[in-house]
């Protein structure tokens, strides 16, 4: 095992008891179950809940020390549809703050998050998805069209690189190539932000040393260029007719009576859906991919629906991915008052985290769990609260119908014009990477076109 956690019982120390309003965890010092947490999540989640059961606590480091996980469908439950006025997504997502802005729907709660989110609802309506599926599809043959054959690929970054490009056109609407030329090394630069910098960047005097200085460059310059196509947009002569997400917020009822967002407000929200959309689509994709190439009925049915046009089985491949290798294995909720959760009342500033990759893995709730099987999502859906990439609740990540358009974009796009197989037969592991799990080795196939 390469996590470095061992699964057997005896190397695991004695729970604690729990008490009023704690549920019982592991007796290592916080720093060490910061570590754990911060890399393998994934593996620590499931060794605790067979210790612990469905609910268990982690004690950290970081501001958050006081964390509670949960995994019962009922608990679960309980967070999303909680008041949102004592459950804060927003607080619970502080550590993103210097990176996305004080003003993202990510990081804002009750009233500010409300108008937030209304203020971005309808560049995400089915009308509007219908609207961006052209010019995903354009994007997406470009890419795949570049793709070598009989060659080793990494599936993880060449959907990086088409993620990439969804968000500069489709999202903030840039298409003159030598601005793109510009935006997109700023763009990777600042996707690609590490942990230890991200946990850095509230500290001004880091800022001017490291890869906090390179970071702090980076944003500065695409600030520049997304200030400078705000104010453009704003001025466009033909603002109305064009369908991209910054033209839709701008066209925006709200923004024509000086109710919308200002120019502050919607640099935050495109560098939400920056870091937000792009390196969790470009990541499910690839897991998309790296199932169906070892599954060969699956794969077989998939190039089917993609030749027919069936995209609710394409939709379904990339569902299931979601489910089987969750790209984000737990979401936050930070209490400000006391509630009672799973039988324990927890106290004010205590974060419970649904834990998405331990109830999308529970036999209770998906058949055989660890079999990739598509079908799942064609006959019936999950019972709520068992299929949560997304999120749930008021909180529900309000770009889940763009993230689906693109990955059944893109696999028609691959399984049209490719036979695709793994570089070795073993599966990939999943590897923590920021806040996301990606495949260990990027998820690497060889591509040949189909005859």
């Amino acid at each position: 095992m390469t996590s470095g956690i061992d699964h057997t019982s005896k190397e695991i120390p004695a729970p604690t008891t729990g008490s009023a309003n704690r549920p019982p965890g592991l007796r290592l010092p916080a720093v060490v179950q910061t570590l754990l947490f911060a890399q393998y999540r994934h593996r620590l989640f499931p060794l605790l809940r067979r210790r612990h059961g469905d609910i268990f606590t982690l004690r950290l480091t970081t501001p958050t020390r006081h964390l509670v996980i949960l995994s019962r469908q009922e608990d679960i439950k309980t967070v999303f549809g909680g008041p949102v006025d004592v459950l804060h997504a927003g607080e619970g997502n502080g550590i993103m703050g210097p990176a996305l802005g004080d003003h993202s729907v990510l990081l804002t709660d009750e009233a500010e998050h409300r108008r937030a989110r209304r203020l971005l609802m309808p560049a995400f309506t089915g009308a509007s998805l219908a609207g961006y599926q052209e010019m995903i599809g354009r994007l997406t043959t470009v890419e795949v069209e570049s793709w070598p054959e009989e060659t080793v690929i990494g599936s993880h970054q060449r959907m990086q690189a088409l993620t990439l490009e969804i968000i500069l056109q489709v999202v903030f609407g840039v298409t003159d190539e030598a601005r793109l030329r510009k935006m997109r090394p700023l763009v990777r630069g600042i996707a690609d932000i590490g942990p230890v910098t991200l946990l850095g960047l509230p500290y001004p005097l880091l800022q001017r040393v490291g890869p906090w200085r390179r970071h702090t460059s980076l944003q500065r310059g695409l600030d520049k260029l997304l200030y400078e196509e705000i104010t453009g947009r704003r001025a466009a002569p033909d603002l109305h007719s064009r369908t991209d997400v910054l033209s839709r917020l701008l066209q925006a009822e709200e923004n024509r009576t000086g109710g919308g967002f200002n120019d502050a407000e919607l640099r935050d929200q495109l560098i939400t859906l920056l870091l937000a959309g792009h390196e969790t689509t470009a990541t499910g994709l690839a897991w998309a991919i790296h199932e169906l190439v070892r599954n060969p009925a699956q794969l077989k049915r998939a190039q089917r629906a993609a030749d027919e046009g069936d995209e609710a089985y394409l939709t379904a491949v990339a569902k299931e991915a979601l489910r089987l290798k969750p790209v984000v294995y737990e979401v936050a909720r930070q209490l400000t008052e006391p509630l009672t959760v799973g039988g324990y009342r927890l106290p004010a500033g205590a974060t419970v985290m649904p834990a998405i990759g331990l109830v999308q893995s529970d036999p209770a709730h998906h058949h055989q769990p660890d079999e990739f099987r598509p079908e799942r999502f064609l006959d019936a859906q999950p019972p709520a609260n068992t299929w949560i990439p997304f999120g749930g609740g008021a909180r529900r990540c309000i770009g889940a119908g763009f993230a689906l358009l693109e990955a059944t974009v893109a696999l028609r796009e691959v399984l049209r014009r490719y036979e695709i197989r793994p570089d070795r037969p073993a599966p990939e592991e999943q590897k923590a990477h920021h806040v996301t799990l990606i495949p260990s080795r990027g998820a690497r196939v060889v591509v040949s076109r189909r005859r």
